[in-house]
């Protein structure tokens, strides 16, 4: 059996020999290849020969053909702010800046760098599209509506909940286009990927996504085609809802608790998929950590069917290959599994000892520190970000926004001295004060301040 009639079966939700794996190779391809990822992601060549090496070292059962979320934001007028080793973020919010649905430019899968999009899928698809299933990426309804109208969308969500529907209807008719689009070069498996939705209520989520996901879901599942929903980040207050949709699988990361996603994906017949931990065992661990987050993950699920091992999200740039060859081994060696299983674990903590964090009743300043993914590849964090600045300047006292990225160890020390659980969290002098929730403005500007009226006095710098 090829890997990618595998990966179809468990879509399926039918017994396999071995579990499926999905390496979310995005920007990680140009470093796999020696290029940054503005050039990686502008050029089909480059995409083409960085699955292919990602292919050969990796031995995967799927293959996302682009991970990049502003694609659609880019054709609809949104500016783009490029980074060497991320995916572009968007920088303007066309809805934000006084235009309307009317004004912006008209959608065609024959603008922006879709045309490129195109080629390096009808190259890899010739290339290895007969063994190993491709996967087309993108925006979901709800992550595209606040690409065009930037953070105010919460707000409007209570303010103005009927122009929010407006909006989405929109975007879900764009997503739509493009799932049409991916299925007509061949794509196997269209994915949804709409991370802003962790930011939302049950409530929410039931008025402003489920409705326009499921559009996108049926027109893949009409037009012949799997779909599934990704959503990176703390989605767990939405987990249920998401396996509620009509997809056929559901994509999570290392927020959310397997055991948990496995006894919804059975209740609600759904594959499912996850959750290997991005930072701290694939880019940052040793070989053997990420293959014991590998081993985790296949032994949590068994021999459940349908579940799919991928990272939590994109890969990151420079994730090291030979951890990603370690779980490649991990996935298709019976025999290495056993040895792992029955050879001690040496634990060697890290207890961050050179990270100390200031004394913040004694600075003369409030401190808002976002522990973050990274604000320059995860949307809600760019969001998170954003509307701190934003707040720091309305509050009118002094503060400062430092953001501490959980790609490198300096930002995963923060989290631990801090106590953060789940990303992104905004604190505010020490305290965790919005845990994965982006916060309006106006709220966020009174909480620090709040806190400055509570530490009149202080002479010291931070």
């Amino acid at each position: 059996m090829t890997g990618k009639a595998l990966l179809l079966q468990a879509l399926q939700r039918k017994p396999v020999d071995r579990t499926p794996w999905l390496p979310f190779v995005g920007v990680h391809g140009g470093h796999l290849i020696g290029v940054n990822a503005e050039d990686y992601l502008k050029s089909s060549d480059h995409i083409v020969a960085g699955l292919l090496k990602a292919h050969e070292l990796y031995q995967p059962d799927g293959l996302p053909v682009v991970f990049d979320l502003q694609l659609e934001a880019e054709v609809l007028g949104c500016e783009l702010r490029w980074a060497k080793q991320v995916p572009p973020s968007v920088a303007t919010h066309p809805l934000a800046m006084g235009q309307s649905l009317a004004d912006l430019p008209a959608f065609d899968v024959s603008r922006g760098r879709y045309p490129l999009v195109a080629e390096a899928t009808r190259q890899i698809k010739e290339a290895i599209g007969d063994h190993t299933a491709l996967y087309g990426l993108l925006t979901g309804p709800f992550t595209l509506t606040s690409h065009l109208r930037g953070s105010e969308l919460f707000l409007d969500m209570l303010m103005q909940p009927e122009a929010v529907g407006e909006t989405l209807a929109f975007c879900t008719e764009i997503a739509c286009t493009v799932a049409k689009f991916y299925l007509d070069l061949g794509i196997d498996v269209v994915a949804v990927v709409d991370p802003m939705t962790t930011q939302i209520s049950p409530e929410h989520f039931a008025e402003f996504v489920a409705p326009y996901h499921n559009q996108v879901f049926d027109t893949v599942r009409t037009t012949g085609g799997y779909s599934s929903l990704f959503v990176c980040g703390d989605a767990q207050r939405n987990l249920e809802a998401m396996c509620q949709t009509t997809c056929d699988n559901v994509q999570v990361d290392e927020n959310i608790s397997l055991e948990q996603l496995l006894g919804l994906a059975k209740q609600y017949d759904k594959s499912f998929g996850g959750n290997l931990k991005l930072t701290t065992a694939l880019l940052l661990g040793t070989e053997e950590n990420a293959q014991r987050d590998a081993l985790r993950c296949m032994d949590t699920v068994g021999d459940t069917p349908g579940f799919i091992l991928a990272p939590g999200c994109d890969l990151p740039y420079d994730t090291p290959e030979k951890n990603m060859v370690a779980v490649t081994t991990m996935v298709h060696d019976a025999y290495q599994r056993d040895v792992l299983r029955n050879k001690p674990e040496v634990i060697t903590e890290d207890l961050f000892e050179d990270i100390v964090l200031p004394d913040y009743s004694e600075c003369d300043e409030v401190v808002v520190d976002i522990i973050t993914l990274d604000s320059e590849a995860c949307a809600p964090c760019y969001y998170m970000v954003d509307a701190a600045q934003h707040a720091v300047e309305k509050s009118g006292v002094p503060a400062q926004v430092r953001e501490h990225k959980i790609r490198d160890r300096e930002g995963i020390g923060y989290m631990c001295k801090l106590n953060v659980k789940n990303l992104p969290t905004i604190c505010i002098d020490g305290e965790a004060r919005f845990i994965s929730i982006i916060p309006d403005v106006d709220s966020l500007a009174k909480a620090i301040a709040e806190r400055h009226a509570e530490k009149q006095g202080s002479v010291k710098p931070c």
